[in-house]
């Protein structure tokens, strides 16, 4: 009898572990595909990986800007053509499980541009919601 409860107890930890795992390939699948999205100069693409509130928060060299359309206006103010996006890169650091609902990711960014190269590194901060992870909060720097 005892070991029934230390099979169910296994079988958890199994289980929790490949959902840790799923969670994790599907941000870094998210990644990816808005470096891709950003590469092919498509912003309305880049996008979806964020959350599409007016409750998202993003934090860059101007300040706090909250809302996905706020945002997106940014994107499309700073990075208006191809020469001014370059070929976007990003480095993971840190890819931390907070809780089944939390994701926190730490990276560096880098834009290589005909015009001048930047970069800077971010923090991220993805919430599973409604089953779809997406970035609620991005600090960018």
């Amino acid at each position: 009898m005892r070991s029934l409860p230390l099979f169910i107890l296994a079988f958890f930890l199994i289980q929790q572990t490949r959902a840790q795992d799923n969670d994790e390939q599907a941000i870094r699948k998210i990644l990816g595909d808005q470096t891709t999205a950003w590469n092919s100069g498509n912003l309305e693409a880049f996008m979806k990986g964020y959350w599409n509130s007016d409750s998202l928060m993003f934090i860059g060299k101007s300040g706090v800007t909250y809302g996905y359309q706020n945002t997106l206006t940014n994107y499309k103010k700073n990075y208006s053509s191809a020469d001014a996006m370059g070929k976007l890169t990003f480095d993971l650091i840190k890819v931390q499980r907070l809780s089944p609902e939390f994701y926190f990711v730490v990276g560096k960014w880098n834009l290589q541009r005909k015009i001048g190269d930047v970069g800077g590194h971010y923090n991220l901060l993805f919430r599973k919601i409604n089953g779809t992870w997406v970035i609620v909060a991005d600090h960018s720097s």
